[in-house]
């Protein structure tokens, strides 16, 4: 088997986005996890701007957008049965919309309680469950949880909370992420630098917590990976990286695989360099975890994790031209989809012939744009470099 280091130093762009009436940073992606014979297969995009953007994935042509003015959206998320999109919103709101029919209102609202504002966001694998993560409003930072099944008996579009976890976080909840297999195990990583692993099934919220980890940094990434998923990898917004092993929970052996305060300095890049990481991305078939990097002119890195630290495998480049904040692998094609500040959405394949294009430069966007995006923290790089 072709490992996934060679499939992504074969990667090639085979498509760019055309350009929009306004350009924006690209900082989600995710793909149609359905596929229907004489249907396009579809991206749902997050634009810096509040909105989804709905692109042919092959054609990279934005097909419809959806928005969710006043309030601006926060993460995206295809169903995994069907072409239903999802984006928690500052409303206090969590949306979903048809992503293959061109409407403004959302085909279904989850509502939170007063003063939510929700800024992240899961559906479990088996499509019955959201949660949302809340701004710390007064001494709350909350989980939010809904029903996401649609009834036959009721066809209300509107559904308030099932209930709501409240004593785990004391600020921003940053990213909620559920197993990819078990519907009821759910990982939420805040501000505060906690990194909970929730068993829904359980009926209160004390027992329901499994473990707490702890990443001593604001949270900007987590996810699953191993055999089973029983681990847990977490980024941080000062480039922190942490693998923890819950197979290890009721042993003697150490939950902590792999504790990184800063990969910027940890990361051998020869001549290269390494500004910020992106995300992870763990192969099932080879059971090897990866996580992506990127310098702020637009390369973007692969790096293999193991217990001794990260190794630069590979990169790309020549696609974009500043810092990249979103990817999408898909298994089935081993292609890449990317996006980043210059508002380039990239199509990457294997072995496939380049297309020629110019490169954007990067976009200035206004400050008010900046509350709302990820940003990447320099200033305790910049003081341990002094030193």
């Amino acid at each position: 088997m072709e490992k996934i280091e060679e499939q992504f130093a074969n990667l090639h762009i085979v498509k760019s986005s055309s350009g929009t009436k306004e350009p924006t940073y690209l900082l989600g992606i995710d793909t149609s996890k359905t596929v229907q014979a004489g249907t396009e297969n579809v991206a749902a995009v997050l634009c810096s701007n509040g909105s989804i953007r709905i692109y042919d994935k092959e054609r990279l042509n934005v097909l419809r957008e959806f928005s969710g003015y006043p309030g601006l959206l926060n993460g995206v998320r295809f169903a995994n049965s069907c072409d239903s999109v999802y984006s928690a919103c500052t409303d206090g709101t969590v949306k979903c919309w048809d992503a293959r029919v061109v409407r403004e209102k959302p085909v279904q609202l989850f509502k939170g309680y007063p003063s939510n504002i929700f800024i992240s966001f899961d559906i479990n694998c088996n499509d019955h469950i959201i949660c949302a993560g809340t701004e710390k409003v007064d001494d709350d930072a909350l989980l939010v949880f809904w029903d996401a099944r649609m009834n036959s008996q009721d066809l209300s579009t509107t559904k308030d909370p099932l209930g709501a976890y409240s004593e785990t976080h004391s600020d921003d909840v940053t990213q909620v992420r559920f197993h990819p297999s078990n519907p009821n195990m759910v990982v939420s990583g805040s501000s505060d630098g906690l990194v909970n692993v929730f068993d829904i099934n359980v009926d209160n919220e004390e027992d329901a917590l499994v473990t707490t980890c702890n990443s001593i940094s604001s949270v900007s990434c987590i996810g699953w990976s191993g055999k089973g998923y029983k681990q847990i990898y977490c980024m941080t917004h000062d480039e922190g990286f942490y693998w923890w092993d819950l197979n290890h929970l009721d042993t003697d052996e150490p939950v902590t695989r792999l504790n990184i305060q800063d990969v910027r300095e940890a990361v051998n890049m020869k001549e290269d360099s390494l500004d910020y990481l992106i995300g992870g991305l763990y192969h099932e078939k080879t059971d090897t975890l990866h996580v992506i990097g990127g310098t702020n002119t637009g390369r973007i890195h692969l790096m293999n994790c193991s217990t001794s630290g990260l190794t630069h495998v590979t990169s790309l480049q020549g696609g974009h031209a500043a810092t990249v904040r979103s990817f999408c692998w898909n298994v089935q094609d081993d292609s890449l989809l990317t996006g980043g500040e210059d508002a380039q959405l990239l199509l990457w394949k294997p072995g496939a012939i380049e297309k020629t294009f110019t490169k954007k430069e990067s976009m200035k966007i206004a400050s008010s744009v900046h509350q709302r995006v990820r940003v990447h923290s320099n200033d305790s790089y910049k003081r341990r470099k002094k030193q």
